[in-house]
């Protein structure tokens, strides 16, 4: 089995995360500068299989896309064309920012180490990630 990757994009930093290759456990993989997220991603397809991109999908309260869908749409499109034999699937992120606050809170640490917008993102794809695995 390969692994399948997460993508909490964004518009400074994109947050990804990862399973292990049988698909059971998701981790936070990194944050990236969005500038460079495709030669990145370039680079960790080289060395990892990965057989599935999941890319979170903002969403109002009311289900209608979110302002930062329009920043996504390219993105995608750009992905599909680096990778055209990896299939993307978009999964909710509703709540992720705020359950990854949460999480860090809840892990302990200090107010200033919350405040690390990199390890927020990375969360956030991870919790993206773990929701997909939990309703499949």
């Amino acid at each position: 089995m390969a692994r399948i990757l997460a993508i909490d994009y964004g518009k400074v930093r994109t947050g990804l995360a990862v399973t292990d290759e049988l698909q059971i456990i998701a981790s936070g993989l990194t944050t990236v500068n969005t500038k460079e997220l495709l030669s990145y991603l370039k680079e960790y397809l080289g060395k990892e299989q990965v057989e599935l991109f999941l890319v979170g999908e903002p969403k109002q309260m009311n289900n209608t896309p979110s302002e930062s869908e329009a920043l996504i749409i390219p993105f995608l499109v750009k992905l599909e064309k680096a990778f055209p034999n990896v299939p993307i699937k978009r999964v909710d992120e509703r709540f992720t920012s705020k359950m990854a606050t949460q999480t860090l809170i809840d892990s302990g640490l200090k107010k200033k180490q919350r405040q690390n917008k990199a390890l927020l993102d990375e969360v956030s794809a991870t919790i993206i990630l773990q929701s997909y695995l939990y309703n499949q």
